[in-house]
């Protein structure tokens, strides 16, 4: 039992705990009275509230009152992170920068119709005594973001700032004294300043904004990353004590790990990459039991070694979530000191791991699997490149010794995986992958689409073999499991899908109703697609219908793998699903008596382990969005030297508003609206993802052929605008009023002019639908 300090005043430890169990801060006034401190003792009582805010334990918000360290104020703004299925609304604060998850808020009263995921509303917050919050909304927050990126650009008295982001349409004015020495061409970072009450003049009714944060100059190839990073709020500095941490790290000793160096295992890597978390090794298998099956090793970085559940580097690692990927560098997850070190297994160093050894059949069926805790140390690092052309005979000075005993039995054991890989009917979708290649300089010297090798589905199979291994042994364990789940198709999506191939009246593009729907019916109609015209619009509908892959404790399945259990364990550098399923498998071994050792998963609530699901499936998409808005921006950069150009491109999207379009030599996407489009009054079918002419009856559809101009290449935002010089059906038809086609005239009666015509002058402009 705490005891009190001298001359009547609380403890220390009195204080602290009535400050934690207060819902709302508390000022020094509510202490004394809970206490009942006398007036003569009041001043001692500041001085040890002073000493107990200089500990660190406890921190001062608005109005001077007292709440635990991290926690939240009592009003804030937080934004709707989840609905469950009974309605309870979740929620996140926007102001959060810690390291660590935010707290849990569940909004309570929520009559303002904050009802949708992203929506933000300014709230009363109430601590409860788990550390939740329930949250009590003020008032629904609408508008503009309170940040903007953008490139700064200098007028006579004041500046502009151009938005980054595309879908913001309005430019914003900055004052000369909030410039904060920005200059011309600049990539700032700029909040909003209120209009309504700062007597400045504005101009031409822009909204106003303060630069708080200078980039860097835009012609700098570097800023393309920095403005997906920032855009995004990604990441990028590392805590002290995470750095300290990382540094501090030493190598691990043999103990009572399996020893595996003597094992010639390698790692096979795209020729870029900068961590190396997994290394593969096959043989036959010499059970004569077992007639041409296969004996694989899967090694993986053991990561759980360095990074320890709720220390620096796992705060670090959480917040990200992943890595992130651009041309020109990485946003590690962990830092360089582990990431391309300790924790990536380079030749001929010892390296901590945690690994799989699998026996599979002639087919590919595994037999059985067990884990070990090892210390490997890999015979080369290789590239896909490298040993594809070994495997086709042309083997380097590496891959040479290497190609009948350590290449070879690979390439077998992946024979057999992938014949259980097409029995299963996994998804098999011919999806082209753009790879921007940086100069000396940091400029693109060259966009193309990456190759697709054996080698590349050789470590596919092993890691989909080595994952199916680890969500099993979680569920025999008994463990947490962090799935990958892939959900089947919803149903909408499919219908609209069947109509859409209905719509094509071609034999063999049909996807029957009345059946579950397996992948194996998807890849049927890819199969009959292939070689058509309709191939590339075909595959981009199937990826469309699919629901998008998550991270669950709850399993699902993994549609596209065609697998009942499945989850990430080959990649705990770059993914922090992959670390929570090495903690739970250290922690199953343990329990099951089998010395793994430290690192383990801790006892873990179901709904927290839920929420972590959900937080690093948010932070996956963001990586996504952000390596997918880079490689858009470079592309436009390396295009804007050829804005005039023509182009073979095809029809990826279809809107009221015009068509987006796939250009082939580069895979760029740009905007070829609706105002380039020969003149007629155009009907939007959207099931049928095309456009028609109602009067001259041309349609253009998705997947359709066309020749485009290049008009404009914005660097700053990465879109391209195009215009029309051909393509598209035109077939003598057009739409009646009831909306369904009918023949027209001779082609002599149609407008001459069918490249960039306007609307004729006179009663009715032509309508966008």
């Amino acid at each position: 039992m705490a005891t009190r300090a001298k001359r009547g005043l609380p403890s220390r430890e009195e204080i602290l705990a009535f400050i934690a169990s207060s819902a709302t801060p508390v000022g020094k006034r509510e202490i004394a009275r809970a206490f009942k401190v006398a007036p003569a003792d009041r001043v001692a009582l500041k001085g040890l509230i002073k000493e107990i805010e200089r500990s660190g334990t406890v921190e001062r918000g608005a109005k001077r009152r007292l709440a635990p360290a991290e926690a939240l104020p009592s009003v804030g703004v937080v934004e709707v992170v989840a609905i469950d299925i009974d309605g309870e609304v979740t929620a996140r604060p926007v102001a959060w920068r810690d390291t660590a998850p935010p707290p849990r808020i569940v909004l309570r009263e929520n009559r303002l119709g904050a009802d949708a995921v992203g929506d933000r509303v300014l709230a009363r917050l109430e601590r409860n005594e788990d550390g939740t919050y329930l949250a009590i909304a003020i008032r629904r927050l609408q508008g503009e973001a309170d940040r903007i990126l953008g490139v700064y650009r200098q007028l006579e008295h004041a500046g502009r700032i151009e938005p980054t982001d595309r879908r913001v349409r309005t430019e914003y004015h900055v004052a000369a004294a909030d410039a904060n020495g920005a200059v011309a061409g600049e990539l700032v970072l700029a909040e909003l300043v209120s209009n309504d009450r700062s007597g400045a003049p504005r101009d031409m009714g822009l909204p106003r904004a303060r630069v708080i944060e200078r980039l860097g100059d835009t012609d700098n190839p570097k800023t393309i990353s920095l403005i997906a990073i920032h855009s995004l709020d990604i990441p990028t500095e590392f805590p002290a004590a995470a750095i300290a941490q990382a540094e501090a790290a030493q190598p691990v000793d043999l103990g009572k790990r399996t020893d595996l160096r003597q094992v010639p295992l390698v790692t096979i890597d795209g020729s870029d990459a900068r961590d190396f978390d997994d290394a593969v090794w096959a043989e036959a298998d010499s059970d004569p039991e077992n007639p041409g099956g296969w004996h694989i090793l899967v090694a993986i970085a053991d990561v759980a070694w360095y990074v320890r559940p709720g220390d620096a580097l796992d705060r670090a690692a959480y917040e990200r979530g992943n890595s992130v990927y651009f041309p020109d560098r990485v946003v590690p997850m962990l830092p360089e000191a582990l990431s391309n070190e300790l924790c990536s297994l380079k030749p001929a160093v010892p390296r901590a791991c945690l690994a799989v050894e699998m026996w599979l059949d002639a087919k590919g069926k595994k037999i059985r699997h067990r884990f070990v805790r090892g210390l490997m140390r890999s015979a080369a690092r290789l590239t896909y490149e490298q040993v594809q052309a070994a495997r086709d005979g042309n083997p380097d000075d590496t891959t040479g010794p290497l190609v009948d005993t350590v290449i070879a039995p690979l390439y077998g054991a992946f024979a057999a995986l992938d014949m259980d890989r097409r029995s299963r009917g996994t998804l098999d979708l011919d999806l082209p992958e753009r790879r921007v290649t940086l100069g000396p300089d940091g400029r693109v010297a060259a966009i193309e689409t990456r190759q697709r090798l054996d080698s590349h589905r050789l470590i596919e199979e092993f890691m989909i073999a080595a994952n199916v291994a680890a969500a099993e042994t979680l569920e025999r364990l008994r463990q947490p499991c962090m799935y990958r789940v892939h959900d089947a198709p919803d149903p909408a999506k499919l219908a609209a899908l069947r109509e859409f191939l209905e719509g094509l009246e071609t034999e063999g593009l049909r996807l029957a109703k009345g059946q579950v729907v397996r992948p194996r019916h998807f890849n049927e109609l890819l199969h009959h697609a292939a070689g058509t015209p309709f191939a590339p619009m075909i595959n981009e509908l199937v990826l469309r219908s699919q629901a998008q892959a998550v991270y669950s404790p709850a399993n699902l399945g993994h549609f596209g793998l065609a697998l009942t259990r499945y989850a990430h364990f080959t990649s705990p550098i770059r993914r922090y699903s992959d670390l929570l399923v090495h903690r739970a498998l250290i922690a199953g071994h343990n329990a099951a008596g089998e010395e793994f050792g430290d690192g383990a998963l801790p006892p873990t609530e179901p709904n927290e382990f839920a929420a972590m699901g959900e937080h690093i499936s948010q932070t996956e998409r963001r990586a996504a969005a952000a390596e997918r808005s880079a490689i858009d921006r470079y592309t436009a950069a390396y295009l804007a030297d050829r804005v005039g150009a023509s182009f073979r491109g095809r029809v990826n999207g279809v809107t009221r508003f015009g068509l987006f379009i796939t250009l082939e030599d580069t895979g760029a996407d740009g905007l070829l609206p609706m105002s380039s489009l020969p003149s007629d009054y155009y009907i939007h079918e959207e099931h049928q993802h095309r456009l028609i002419g109602r009067r001259w009856g041309r349609i253009y559809r998705l997947g359709d052929i066309v020749t485009v101009k290049l008009r404009e290449a914005n660097t700053v935002t990465g879109g391209l605008l195009l215009e029309l010089i051909e393509g598209g059906s035109e077939i003598g038809e057009g739409l009646g009023a009831a909306g369904k086609i009918v023949r027209r005239g001779s082609a002599a009666k149609r407008p001459t002019k069918s490249r960039g015509a306007t609307p004729r002058p006179a009663k009715a402009p032509r309508r966008r639908r």
